[in-house]
């Protein structure tokens, strides 16, 4: 890649999180403190609060974040220190207090962020519904608790370790679904570029994040 291209897929990738992060007469974005990011849909339906992976710019996951503000679920984007989940697990602290007319909630992130994710649900089981992991495994035992957990992942993604996540397995719910995105990556969950190692993608992050989305939002109706 020249730099002049390189250059070009920055500005891209600036623009989409730019563009997801503006306010319109349906989601409303704002600054939900310490840095985070709310979506509020008109209407929403349950809450989410998300960890961003590891070395990532929250902002990429805005896409997401706004795909699922469209489908009701409203999201609380964390942003975390250097852009490292493992250096603020509890950033999800007394979030869920501060919307008392959401009744349902869930826990979510990629990759790093999904591992920190899972690691504060362990501890806080009892304050949510479910959990979300983009391409990402649990090194702790949820397997007993009552959480809805969905993973995620994309077809060609060569970043996760297939053996760390099939070794962690067994720490979800049996009946957790598995679901891959055909085509998908590691990185195509956020809107980042293309990363070291990943494998390539046959779908755009645009349609990996659509995707993903549609199955946040039916895991949230299987829930009633």
């Amino acid at each position: 890649m020249t730099r002049q291209q390189a250059v070009v897929r920055k500005k891209r990738i600036y623009a989409a999180a730019v563009q997801a992060m503006a306010s319109d007469d349906h989601i409303t974005v704002s600054d939900a403190g310490d840095g985070a990011l709310l979506f509020r849909p008109d209407d929403p339906k349950a809450g989410l609060i998300f960890y961003p992976g590891g070395k990532v710019g929250y902002a990429a996951y805005a896409p997401l974040m706004r795909a699922c503000a469209q489908r009701g679920i409203l999201c609380v984007l964390l942003k975390m220190p250097w852009n490292l989940a493992v250096l603020d697990v509890n950033a999800a602290d007394g979030i869920t207090e501060r919307y008392p007319e959401i009744d349902v909630w869930y826990l979510g992130g990629h990759s790093l962020g999904g591992a920190m994710a899972a690691n504060y649900a362990a501890g806080h089981s009892d304050e949510f519904d479910g959990l979300i992991l983009l391409a990402a495994y649990s090194t702790k035992d949820l397997s007993g608790s009552d959480l809805t957990v969905l993973s995620v992942y994309g077809s060609e993604d060569q970043v996760l370790n297939a053996e760390k996540y099939a070794a962690n397995r067994n720490n979800l719910p049996a009946d957790t679904p598995e679901v891959m995105i055909e085509g998908g990556c590691h990185a195509g969950f956020g809107t980042y570029g293309p990363q070291s190692g990943d494998g390539t993608p046959s779908i755009s992050s645009q349609e990996q994040i659509d995707r993903t989305a549609e199955e946040i939002w039916n895991m949230v109706q299987s829930r009633g």
